[in-house]
């Protein structure tokens, strides 16, 4: 790769990387830590809280399709700050709430800013500028977004305790504003992907009929749909699963933020892999390490070396599928199909995101870290299913490809 091109490319891995990093932490991540403090004070159930997340990701849904019209005419540097703006706005509301109504309109805004600023915006804003070469550099992305929590958890305890949780979401608010709405106007690349990969835009990287295109296409939505389910259900109830399972509070942190760091390891992993890795196998990985997590914590005694392996498993089977996920349309389809698919996709996942946090809030309170974590069990064992059927598929694909003709 000419030095030009590594240079644009370190630019929009820093720049996304940083706002990547503060539209999560600022956002989802945040009621990992916020939300049971915010509960008592507005006089909600925790699980109503939760809801906020649950109304983010139902908006984000509805918003998903038009984002993908938006970025093809708009480019992704717009369409990213567009939603710094209006996160901005979500969160200074967020910290003026004082009731349910006011709550509810802030996580409108917050899940209309998620549709046009998270992961896939952002990874359309690569593959606009990186063409084939996409796929390296969204995982080498991902190595620094990954560490949403474990940078902001510790950032959000500390700032809630020093000046309660309205200003803290108001210091949510200008890091939206004046860090990540400059970066996205100012200081990505301009988009080049089209200029420098000329027709290879147009190629699929496997030989799949319309319909297996299609099929295609409701597999791998069905595969990152139910994990997106699972590990976006768990995130902001991860503490708590730990606090129930014997954690004290400190160690419940510790292992929480642990649990990012780890992720970031599978990322990193994924990123030497470069283009020799495939994210069809790294899915088929990642998830069966999330399945022997959760059967490990239903059939063993809680005790702390039995957290400790949880988090190990389940932090690095789902930073491997958090890879996998976001690669899965690039190893599939075309770059210049890339935007409109990843927000196609975007759409099924975020309607089962949105249920997921308020269902396993739910369960946990209810009924107890057992059956939450059996139903996370459930749910990953499903979405390798789809995963392995995808694999017989694009195996089948390639094997009925014509052989070159020998002279």
């Amino acid at each position: 790769m000419p030095k030009s091109f590594r240079f644009r490319s370190a630019q929009t891995v820093i720049v996304l990387a940083i706002t990547q990093l503060i539209g999560w932490g600022t956002t989802f991540d945040m009621l990992g830590v916020m939300g049971r403090v915010v509960a008592p004070d507005l006089g909600l159930p925790n699980e109503v809280v939760f809801a906020g997340l649950t109304i983010m990701m139902m908006v984000s849904a509805i918003v998903g399709p038009a984002t993908g019209r938006w970025l093809g005419r708009y480019g992704a540097a717009r369409v990213l700050s567009a939603a710094s703006l209006i996160f901005a706005l979500g969160l200074l509301l967020l910290a003026a709430t004082n009731g349910i109504v006011l709550y509810a309109a802030a996580w409108i805004i917050i899940g209309a800013g998620g549709a046009l600023g998270l992961s896939a915006p952002a990874y359309t804003a690569v593959v606009e500028r990186e063409g084939a070469n996409g796929k390296r550099v969204i995982a080498i992305l991902m190595l620094f977004t990954g560490l949403s929590s474990a940078i902001f958890w510790p950032i959000l305890s500390l700032l809630n305790e020093a000046v309660g949780w309205r200003l803290t979401f108001v210091v949510g608010a200008a890091l939206q504003f004046f860090v990540c709405l400059p970066l996205h106007l100012f200081a990505l690349p301009k988009p080049i992907a089209a200029h420098v990969q000329g027709g290879t835009a147009e190629i699929a990287p496997v030989p799949l009929s319309k319909t297996a295109q299609r099929k295609a296409f409701l597999l791998i939505a069905a595969a990152t749909t139910i994990s997106t389910f699972v590990t976006f259900g768990l995130s902001p109830s991860l503490l708590e699963i730990f606090r129930q399972s014997g954690a004290s509070p400190a160690l419940a942190l510790q292992l929480g933020s642990a649990r990012g760091v780890l992720g970031i390891s599978a990322r990193f992993l994924d990123m030497l892999l470069g283009r020799r890795g495939n994210p069809i196998l790294s899915a088929a990985m990642g998830i069966s390490l999330m399945v022997a997590s959760f059967l490990m914590m239903l059939i063993a005694s809680p005790s702390t070396p039995l957290l400790i392996t949880f988090v190990l498993l389940y932090g690095f089977g789902s930073g491997v599928m958090t890879v996998a996920r976001a690669l899965l349309p690039l190893a599939l389809f075309s770059p210049h199909e890339f935007g409109l698919q990843s927000a196609r996709l975007s759409l099924p996942q975020n309607l089962a995101n949105a249920a997921a946090p308020v269902i396993i809030t739910a369960i946990l309170d209810r009924a107890g870290t057992g059956p939450a974590l059996l139903a996370c069990a459930v749910l990953a064992a499903l979405g390798l299913t789809f995963v392995l059927m995808l694999m017989a598929l694009v195996r089948g694909a390639r094997t009925s490809e014509p052989s070159p003709a020998v002279s």
